[in-house]
Order: C-alpha cells, then structure tokens, then sequence
C-alpha cells in the first residue's frame, strides 16, 4: 500500500523503526506532524484532549499503512503527562522521538488578557514542554530527538495582542536551547520550528478581517500559507531523521520565508 497521499515530500522509511509522541495531534498543525511522521515510517502516539479527534487521526494513519494509537492526555496535568510516557513506551516498545506542539490559545494586549488566559497559555505550552521533556527523557536517551513548536509570534518585531502568547512559544524555545545543551551527553538532539500554516484561527480570521488577512499574507515570500502536512510536518521529520544528525539547539523558521523580512 502507498503511504504517501501524492506529492508529498516525506521520504519513505526515513524514520522506520521510531516511535514518537506528538502532542496537540488532533488537529491541525498537530495532525500534519503526525501523519507525516508516519508516512516516514515512524510509530506514532496520537495525543491529545479529544479522543474523538484523535481517534480519527490515528485512523488516517492507520488507513495509510502506518501504526499510530490514541492517547488521551490533558498537557496541563503533571500526572497525566507522568502516565503518559510509560504508557506509550508500553505500546511501541519504547519511545525515541517527541514532538511538543499543543498550546492552549491566549491572546489579547496586555491590559486586555486576564490571569486565567494568561496561566493556560504557559501551562499549555512552557510547562507542558518542560514536563513531557522530562517524562520522556529516560526513554529517549542514546539517540532519541526532540522537536519544540514555537511560533513567530515571538520574534514578531511589534508582538502588540499577542504577547501572552508570544512569551510562553519563546519560552519553549529557551527550553529547547537548554536542552539540547544538557542533554546532547545523553545523546539526545533538541530544535524547534516556528511553523506558518493553515488553520481554523486563521480561516477565521481572514473571514473576520479580509484586508489584514490579505496585507499578512503578503509578507510572506512564497504567497500562501503552508500545508500542516505537506510543508510543516516534512520539517519535523528531517529534524527527527539521521540527515539532522549535527543539528540539535536551533530554531527553524518553516513560513514561507516570512522571518527573513521581519
């Protein structure tokens, strides 16, 4: 059976024998990383809040070829992520890749957001990265990666409405930094990504606000937005593949080029 839906970039089997955990993988971003990790030949641990979302993820996947299996989890409780990590290890016979995407949403100027918004949009991101890093790291020792997603919201020139949002990704992305200096010993590569991609926010906000959607877009050098598939997920699976095997501690731009005029 073809694992590749047509024209996709991924290379077959270029992850054959991993295991990997992608948190937030229910939608959007998530469920393009995913897919692509499999297409690639990885295992993968669907995770997330939903399990009806995740169900259908992991059947796409299954659909395709691959082998991936549903993991409810909320990111935000300590336990469940404590759970989770022995649970997948379980399921696949260890775990050597994790990809930390799940972020709850905050936005809002400064004055605007309230403590709540605030505390959810670290919870999600900054603290969640933090634990599942450690939860997994004992399994990912000799060898394993992890990939951080960050945003570029947070190298944004003028982040004004969005710097709730844009301190928790670029404290991610202090994270990944840390670790990838502590645990390159353990033999363990730590990146991030900063993806640009199509989603329902921003579906939302183009029929919200047409001309701001538009001039947006037109800062960006290739003229669309990216695919979660097709253009994210690709990144991810060269970061996580033996072709990254020298790169650990970097922040890859993956947004058309949009970072290059900022």
């Amino acid at each position: 059976m073809d694992t590749l839906p047509k024209d996709h970039p991924t290379p077959v089997a270029a992850l054959a024998g991993h295991s990997a955990v992608v948190t937030g993988a229910g939608q959007g971003i998530g469920r393009g990383i995913a897919l692509a990790l499999a297409a690639a030949g990885a295992q993968v641990a669907v995770v997330g809040r939903t399990a009806a979302t995740l169900g259908a993820v992991t059947e796409e996947i299954t659909a395709r070829g691959g082998r991936a299996a549903p993991f409810v989890c909320d990111v935000t409780d300590g336990r469940a992520i404590d759970a989770l990590a022995p649970a997948v290890a379980a399921e696949f016979g260890g775990i050597t890749l994790l990809v930390n995407n799940a972020q709850t949403p905050a936005p809002g100027t400064l004055l605007e957001i309230d403590e709540h918004t605030y505390h959810a949009g670290m919870a999600s991101g900054p603290t969640a990265t933090w634990r599942t890093m450690r939860a997994c790291h004992r399994y990912l020792k000799s060898g394993g990666a992890i990939v951080n997603v960050g945003s570029a919201a947070g190298i944004r020139w003028n982040p004004a409405g969005t710097g709730a949002y844009a301190a928790a990704k670029e404290a991610v992305r202090v994270l990944t930094r840390t670790a990838a200096c502590e645990w390159a010993a353990d033999g363990i590569r730590v990146n991030a990504i900063l993806p640009l991609a199509e989603s329902r926010a921003m579906e939302q906000w183009a029929q919200r606000e047409p001309e701001a959607a538009a001039e947006y877009l037109a800062t960006v050098p290739l003229g669309r937005l990216g695919d979660p598939e097709a253009d994210i997920g690709p990144a991810v699976v060269f970061l996580c593949s033996d072709a990254a095997r020298y790169i650990t501690g970097h922040t890859l731009a993956v947004d058309g080029g949009q970072a290059l005029v900022r």
